[in-house]
């Protein structure tokens, strides 16, 4: 079915590329690398795409499925999933925050010395 595609092509993408990318920011963390900032943007961006994706498919599915028992759908579907949208988003901001820190130093008229 065409669900089934889509969950097919969104977790291959996942594997083979935020899987790798991931390891990858991770490392560039451990080793202080300058770009590590940029990769955590791109992850972060594209896990909250990827959630996106997941909750809109399942709205556009009317929740089917999901419990619908208050309880397993707030606590368990949107409460524990929900926690895959505020890490990536506050990575988001850390990102953001870090790289225009980096760009207001770059943008800082330099005196010449004389």
């Amino acid at each position: 079915s065409r669900s089934d595609d889509f969950t097919v092509a969104m977790e291959t993408v996942t594997a083979w590329a935020w899987g790798p990318l991931s390891f990858l920011t991770f490392l560039a963390f451990l080793r202080h690398h300058p770009t590590r900032y940029i990769l955590q943007l791109l992850v972060s961006l594209g896990q909250l795409y990827g959630d996106v994706l997941y909750f809109a498919t399942e709205a556009r599915a009317g929740w089917s499925h999901s419990d619908p028992r208050p309880l397993y759908f707030w606590g368990y579907f949107v409460g524990l999933n929900g926690v895959w949208v505020l890490v990536p988003v506050a990575l988001l901001a850390d990102a953001c925050r870090q790289l225009a820190t980096a760009q207001r130093a770059l943008d800082r008229p330099r005196h010449k010395a004389h």
